[in-house]
């Protein structure tokens, strides 16, 4: 474990049903005259915009929205939609949707004055600073973007997807509303948790791992392995559903005091290259992964069976806690029926060394594994899901 410990975060969390409401006032003490409004045509045709352009409405600012994004896009279309914003003359950015709308959203809010590109960004991220406030409304519990200062984008000349980390993309506000996730359909429900259960289990098992990380990580891994599966299953589980969406901020939180680890650095070339939904990738390679990682952490794992296995507990030793643990992350995934193998993707063998030299650039993530990934290791990984 990393004895250094740094904490960083959103300067505003409001959490709650009704926390939309806080809009009007946020807005007002930003003296805020324009506000873009990031989304996309899925959650504007839900109907999910509708109460967020009640509170605007309120707030008396004028707005303007730019729905014009496409699931996974690449830093191109996401550069589109900045260019848009700066045309617009907005003086704070709102994103109401899930990872990618937020990811672009924290794009724009560094990028506003036009002195970089999202390109720019890519090979150096420290030209990034803070143009506006910005305020994240997530329609997902899982991505975790409202809290990290990372930006996810496609790169379509490499076939892979590329994070861009810097700190001015923290936001400044956050609204967790359960009202904005009570209806989302169970399939992105599923991929979207599961996500926040890669980001909960990999900062806790990473090799940047701190006093501070392990307290969100372990409360964000405690909290989805006992709520993921009714939050998904049923429209009624309200209290579920909020659990997961605060739990999905805490890994975020995670995400910036720790580090991902060989799943998200091994989903990378699946989003990039095939377009496999970025929660759906991480499902596939969850538990591979972390099988192959057990060995590095037993003493990770066994602490982990401790804290969320709640009633009695029949494993004794680290290697039974750890062999629950793995067979929980398991069922969890065919419970929800993501797919557990890419040929329902069109992915064969003969794409396999493609994905090597691709999940093998991913460098700033792989180095975070406990247990170090060679080539040969990430090759039997990915054979393993073919």
């Amino acid at each position: 474990m990393n004895t250094l410990s740094n904490l960083k975060m959103p300067r505003a969390v409001c959490c709650g049903e009704g926390a939309l409401k806080k809009m009007p006032e946020i807005l007002q003490a930003a003296s805020v005259k324009k506000a873009a409004v990031f989304t996309d045509k899925g959650i504007r045709s839900a109907g999910l915009l509708d109460p967020v352009l009640e509170q605007l409405q309120k707030s008396q600012a004028a707005f303007c929205v730019l729905d014009d994004l496409p699931p996974e896009p690449s830093y191109g279309q996401v550069q589109k939609l900045v260019d848009a914003c700066r045309a617009e003359g907005a003086d704070m950015i709102l994103a109401v949707g899930g990872g990618s709308v937020m990811d672009t959203a924290k794009l724009a809010g560094v990028l506003l004055d036009g002195s970089s590109t999202v390109h720019d960004l890519l090979e150096a991220p420290g030209r990034a600073k803070k143009c506006c406030p910005t305020l994240m409304i997530p329609t997902t519990a899982g991505t975790g973007s409202e809290a990290t200062p990372n930006a996810i984008v496609a790169v379509p000349e490499q076939e892979l997807k590329v994070g861009i980390v810097s700190d001015a993309m923290i936001a400044d506000n956050v609204l967790l509303d359960p009202l904005m996730i009570k209806n989302l359909p169970r399939k992105i429900a599923a991929a979207t948790g599961v996500d926040a259960l890669a980001h909960a289990i990999e900062c806790y098992t990473s090799n940047k791992a701190n006093p501070i990380s392990d307290t969100f990580a372990l409360e964000a891994l405690d909290m989805i392995l006992n709520n993921i599966l009714p939050a998904c299953d049923s429209a009624d589980a309200v209290s579920q559903k909020s659990a997961m969406q605060l739990a999905s901020f805490y890994a975020g939180v995670a995400i910036t005091a720790s580090g991902t680890t060989a799943v998200h650095a091994l989903s990378y070339p699946l989003g990039g290259k095939y377009h496999i939904a970025h929660g759906v990738s991480n499902a596939i390679l969850l538990a591979p992964v972390m099988r192959f990682n057990a060995p590095a952490c037993p003493e990770r794992f066994a602490a982990a069976y401790d804290r969320c296995v709640h009633g009695e507990k029949t494993c004794v030793t680290q290697e039974e806690k750890t062999e629950f643990m793995l067979r929980w992350l398991e069922k969890i995934v065919r419970h929800l029926e993501i797919p557990t193998s890419l040929s329902a993707f069109g992915v064969s063998a003969s794409d396999l060394e493609t994905l090597v030299a691709a999940g093998m650039q991913v460098t700033r993530l792989l180095n975070n594994n406990l247990r170090p990934v060679t080539a040969d290791d990430a090759r039997a990984l990915y054979r393993r899901i073919l």
